[in-house]
């Protein structure tokens, strides 16, 4: 089973709720949750909580390391495998909806283009010329650098852009097509307000709650360690990027929580965009008291049809 929704919606609540009544077993779905000592920021289940009902891939790597949407797709096939042969079934719970598409869509599919990041490269460019830029495509995609010219900059900026919104080689990813669930029949469900202005709030709501819980000096011990950057992807996730240039001197710290919900707010509409292409999703309201219930009733229903809820 996939649920999934915009951040802040309460999907690791319902699935506490779903594995207390199903043979379910959580793989997060979560390419912040990956990294240890990033808890409060990304609103990471408590120790209590992981050590009464488990979790797969949450706190995998250090957030120095680097992840990718194939990385991802390894390591969730595996856990999906070793949960059936225990007899249960996977609930897949998050919010990185590239991480979704990957498994379901496959990873061939590359992502649209980013303004942004074609900006910054162009902006090298301009500096240094395309060849340097190709120089960097050969050390992070060997296999595209060989058959794009260093004379190409329309090919090079693209395959540059799909590795730094993927940190995927775009080889890598043209290379393999076949969704890694093609064969499995899953059910899936999104969660998400019928008001965006109540999802607006709930998140103005939480990020005041981690500040309140030390969430500044979660990213101050972070940035203390001496061995991150604000360009390790671990330190662009949403809320962390504001408060370390609060830490560096840039902005206040009124400045820093502002642009952090702000940017929350940007994350969970760039969410609902992905959402509204995944045409099998049934969409379920948070608010709605009977939440959980229609979940559970509905997998229950797999079980005694196929006795496989996937």
């Amino acid at each position: 089973m996939l649920l999934m929704g915009p951040t802040g919606a309460g999907k690791s609540g319902l699935a506490l709720e779903l594995v207390a009544e199903l043979p379910l077993e959580i793989i997060s779905v979560d390419s912040a949750l990956i990294y240890r000592g990033m808890d409060i920021g990304t609103a990471k289940p408590d120790a209590d909580v992981l050590a009464r009902v488990p979790h797969h891939l949450i706190d995998i790597l250090d957030p120095a390391q680097s992840y990718s949407a194939g990385d991802f797709v390894r390591d969730a096939m595996a856990a999906m495998h070793d949960i059936w042969a225990r007899g249960r079934q996977p609930l897949l719970v998050g919010g990185t909806m590239m991480y979704f598409h990957a498994l379901t869509q496959g990873i061939a599919q590359l992502p649209q283009g980013d303004a942004a990041v074609r900006a910054q490269i162009e902006a090298q460019a301009a500096v240094s010329g395309w060849a340097p830029l190709h120089e960097e495509l050969a050390r992070v995609d060997p296999a595209a650098a060989q058959r794009i010219h260093a004379t190409d900059p329309q090919r090079i900026q693209r395959a540059l852009e799909v590795y730094r919104l993927t940190g995927t080689p775009i080889s890598r990813l043209q290379q393999d097509s076949r969704p890694p669930l093609e064969e499995v029949d899953w059910s899936e469900f999104s969660l998400a307000p019928t008001q965006r202005t109540d999802l607006h709030a709930t998140i103005e709501r939480r990020f005041a709650r981690m500040m309140d819980s030390g969430f500044l000096e979660e990213v101050a011990a972070l940035r203390g360690r001496g061995d991150l950057t604000p360009a390790h992807p671990a330190m662009r996730c949403v809320g962390y990027r504001q408060l370390w240039r609060y830490l560096e001197g840039q902005c206040t710290l009124q400045e820093a929580v502002s642009k952090g919900i702000i940017a929350t707010r940007q994350l969970a509409k760039r969410q609902w965009t992905w959402l509204r292409r995944r045409p099998k999703a049934r969409w379920l309201d948070p608010a709605h008291p009977d939440v959980a219930r229609t979940v559970i009733v509905a997998l229950s229903e797999r079980f005694s049809n196929s006795g496989s809820p996937s």
